[in-house]
């Protein structure tokens, strides 16, 4: 019985930390990840609701915490941390600059919540583990944070290009869509009022970059179609 109850209190804090992490969760993909059954989780989330945790349910949509309700800080397994902070060795070899910035500054808030055993030794592993690429911390662009947040916010971006097949410059206006990265690049896929076409921008290659107050409408958008297209057109066989 004991068992059972410890059991059931990790999976109410499990959920609610999903609950804080997402916009909404549905009883189904909730049950799905803790192999439990959908009443079990219309079970959990009222007894989280007579413990005083304010969530609010939408029809067809499923479970969200009110805005502005914060639980205290997890507390990270010392597992937990060793990926973050490898992830963060890897990241600051990253060539975009306000990239690394602003990982760095959330990885040290991260870091201020640990237990002073674990942040020892996750001290001692970021010491330990080395990623040569890049090896000399140069920064190409800076702009990887500021278009994260035009693509999430649909803000229309003018940008100054320097092409890449050859010596022009060309200004456009764009709607940037999605971000993938090469080994040494930054890659924007945008919708070009310029060409009216999909296209694709590398960001060491953009020498300005404004973003306007304009937004534009959400198109319907799929990378993964994107990229079939793309391998369909350039690589299929004659």
């Amino acid at each position: 019985m004991l068992d059972n109850e410890t059991s059931r209190l990790s999976r109410l804090m499990a959920i609610l930390t999903q609950l804080q992490s997402k916009r909404l969760l549905t009883a189904n993909s909730i049950a799905e990840k803790f192999n439990v059954s959908v009443r079990t989780i219309y079970r959990d989330i009222k007894a989280l609701e007579q413990a005083g945790i304010p969530i609010s349910t939408e029809e067809g949509k499923g479970y969200a915490l009110m805005e502005g309700f914060r639980i205290p800080p997890i507390m990270f397994t010392e597992s937990e941390a060793n990926a973050l902070i490898t992830a963060e060795q890897l990241i600051i070899k990253n060539k975009d600059a306000s990239f690394v910035k602003h990982y760095t500054e959330a990885i040290t808030k991260i870091k201020s919540v640990l237990r002073y055993t674990t942040k020892d030794k996750v001290d001692l592993l970021s010491k330990r583990i080395v990623f040569r690429q890049n090896a000399e911390n140069s920064s190409t662009s800076n702009y990887l944070s500021s278009i994260q947040l035009a693509i999430t916010n649909f803000n229309v971006v003018k940008i100054e290009y320097h092409s890449l097949n050859n010596n022009d410059k060309t200004f456009r206006l764009i709607e940037p869509l999605a971000l993938y990265s090469t080994q040494e690049n930054w890659i924007l896929i945008a919708w070009c009022r310029l060409r009216k076409d999909y296209r694709s921008f590398r960001l060491d290659k953009i020498q300005q970059l404004d973003i306007l107050e304009e937004k534009y409408i959400s198109r319907n958008f799929n990378l993964q179609a994107l990229f079939e297209s793309y391998k369909e057109k350039y690589f299929s066989n004659p």
